[in-house]
């Protein structure tokens, strides 16, 4: 056991959320102009929107639990400075309806939830802030547990965890060295793994010169956007399995890094989708697969652990008829959750973990090849297959 969570015996404090509030959302840019909740494009018959405000703090946060017909919904904390709320409800409603899809397509007994901090992570008081909305999250009773996720790492979580029983991913639950996005990582490199495999056997029914088995991946070119921890954690697998490596990210010094560390070639990050590799691996912030970019990308297989990587559905289908393989998002970065996640519901083991997360091999191979055979974009096959497990349990 690497991980323990031990019940508070207080209870639970007032209510500090709002929740099913269907007009809301003033914001700097429409004061006086209200948004219908229920007609959101994103709001996909969530369960509940809850609305956390903390008046000293000037705390806010939304709370979206999509869908809990699985089990308790599980996903990240993010917090970022976004632009304004309604961009926030748009990010958060869009994330937790990903979670959903990801714990079940991962076979977890677990639904979908996520929520979002509007603040700059690096705020001198991020601290008091987590405290403050971690409250929110232990007013649900278990309802919705949260993790890490952009501006929220393990130690963050700690600090969720001082006022919330909900809380996983946390740096204590780890052996030291060990943290999820090891997890996560390594899902995203098992992911890719398949994927290739599932090319190459393509390429090679087409043109019989193509070795059928590409499971090695020495030589193979891939382009890497985004080199935080999980990213830069996926080039070292990357690199000491020989590939060779294209990197971009908007913080120099990591690029730098990268670049001593695994030899990898630099570019700007609004040319890294474009480059002349085998494999494209978007792992920063969503949407990058769009109507300016999508033309530009000469990978034949797109496998990267950022969410929501296309930015409507139509771009999965696009990518399918010029020929390039997709890896949906919300199975190839579902290794850190399958792994830390295990504390809510089963005793939790390093060995179990990695056992997990090495399934989803099986399972990207299934999609990518049922997405072969009937002609569809592989986002919308495992989307299918996560919602009939979903309703087979209703």
């Amino acid at each position: 056991m690497y991980g323990e969570n031990k019940g508070r015996s207080r209870e639970p404090r007032a209510v500090f959320a709002r929740a099913h509030i269907p007009r809301l959302l003033l914001t700097p840019e429409t004061e006086g102009v209200t948004v219908d909740l229920f007609s959101h494009p994103e709001f996909d018959h969530h369960e509940q929107v809850i609305f956390c405000h903390d008046r000293d703090l000037d705390l806010r946060a939304i709370i979206a639990v999509h869908d809990t017909t699985l089990g308790p919904a599980a996903g990240g904390c993010r917090m970022y400075p976004y632009e304004s709320e309604a961009d926030a409800l748009t990010d958060v409603l869009r994330l937790s309806r990903g979670m959903t899809y990801k714990n079940s397509i991962a076979g977890l007994p677990l639904g979908g939830g996520k929520c979002v901090i509007i603040a700059d992570p690096h705020r001198p008081d991020k601290a008091e802030v987590l405290r403050a909305f971690s409250k929110h999250v232990q007013t649900l009773g278990g309802r919705y547990w949260t993790a890490i996720d952009v501006g929220v790492g393990p130690e963050d979580a700690d600090v969720l965890a001082e006022n919330c029983d909900y809380i996983f991913a946390r740096a204590s639950q780890f052996p030291a060295g060990v943290s999820t996005s090891q997890f996560t990582a390594l899902g995203a490199f098992t992911s890719l793994q398949a994927g290739v495999a599932h090319v190459w056997k393509e390429r090679a029914k087409a043109d019989s010169s193509d070795p059928a088995d590409r499971t090695d991946l020495s030589g193979l070119r891939v382009a890497v956007q985004g080199l935080g921890g999980t990213g830069r954690e996926l080039c070292r697998m990357l690199h000491e399995a020989g590939a060779e490596l294209v990197v971009s990210d908007v913080y120099q010094p990591a690029v730098d890094s990268a670049v001593e560390a695994f030899g990898a070639a630099a570019v700007p990050a609004d040319e890294i989708h474009a480059q002349d590799v085998d494999v494209f691996a978007p792992c920063a912030l969503g949407g990058i697969i769009n109507d300016d970019t999508i033309g530009d990308i000469k990978a034949r297989l797109i496998s990267g652990i950022a969410n929501n990587q296309l930015a409507t559905p139509a771009h999965g289908q696009q990518l399918r008829e010029r020929g390039i393989a997709y890896v949906p998002d919300f199975l190839a970065n579902a290794g850190g959750v399958m792994a830390a996640a295990t504390m809510i519901y089963s005793e939790p083991s390093l060995e179990g973990s990695r056992a997990s997360v090495l399934s989803l091999y099986d399972r990207v191979t299934q999609v990518l090849d049922q997405a072969e055979a009937e002609g569809r974009p592989a986002a919308e096959v495992a989307e299918e297959m996560a919602g009939q497990r979903i309703a087979d349990a209703r």
